[in-house]
């Protein structure tokens, strides 16, 4: 972004990578898949680089008022310097604390999931996927994405164009089951149960007999992975993230 605007361009999105894109091995794949595809479609985005830093989700859900609010305030200091109106996410988390919360401190934005980004672009036939993925999939909705925004459609219409169809679990939608790590679950040890959520969540994936299980978010997509070791099913079963799933189709 410093560099498009020392040149006086001003790109029509800002894409925030986020800490999971940034620092998790797993993740960056996904945000180097996303970035391709912004580049194959010769989308007008930047990214921050070194001037990004977390939104404050993890500090706001922990109970950490003030650094939440030291975060956000910085943030939208520097959307306000890069003159950003734009903003693409790939995680949910960040996505909905852009979206919903961060009007509160006065940063106002149209903010989008990439889930949506490529379900509009493929139903404008400005992308067209070519419907490769021949395995039996299943999607698993992101708590942040669907019942707290209730993004379900979008990130289904983007794996049709690639699968042709999705074998659902038992609890999707509204009624899906939380992966076990948001609300900065994540970060903290386990409580007394008698089962964890994330191998309860992955009993209803395996349930569908699904050899893809797709997921649109970070936390998600840990869990699941982890869920597929807990059952020694790491090599049979793939989880990918739905920007993988499209890179892949169109061999970027």
């Amino acid at each position: 972004m410093a560099d498009l605007f020392a040149r006086g361009e001003k790109p029509e999105y800002l894409f925030w990578v986020g800490c999971a894109g940034a620092f998790d091995d797993r993740y960056k794949k996904v945000a180097r898949a996303f970035t391709k595809i912004l580049t194959h479609l010769n989308m007008s985005y930047a990214v921050l680089g070194k001037e990004e830093t977390c939104t404050g989700d993890p500090a706001r859900r922990a109970g950490n008022e003030m650094l939440y609010q030291m975060q956000a305030l910085q943030n939208i200091e520097v959307f306000k310097m890069y003159e950003v109106q734009k903003i693409i996410t790939i995680c949910p988390h960040c996505f909905n604390i852009f979206k919903n919360e961060y009007p509160d401190l006065g940063g106002n934005y149209e903010v989008i999931h990439y889930t949506q980004l490529l379900a509009t672009l493929i139903h404008e036939g400005k992308m067209k996927p070519n419907k490769k993925l021949t395995d039996k999939v299943t999607y698993h909705d992101p708590c942040y994405l669907g019942r707290a925004n209730h993004v379900y459609d979008e990130p289904r219409a983007v794996i049709r164009s690639v699968a042709g169809s999705i074998t659902e679990m038992k609890r999707n939608k509204s009624f899906a089951l939380c992966c076990g790590a948001g609300g900065a679950q994540m970060f903290k040890e386990a409580e007394k149960g008698n089962k964890e959520v994330f191998i309860e969540r992955i009993e209803d994936a395996l349930e569908t007999g699904a050899s893809v299980i797709a997921t649109s978010c970070p936390f998600c997509m840990t869990m699941i992975t982890d869920g597929l070791k807990y059952k020694n099913k790491e090599e049979e079963i793939k989880n990918y993230d739905i920007a993988e799933l499209i890179a892949m189709d169109l061999d970027l």
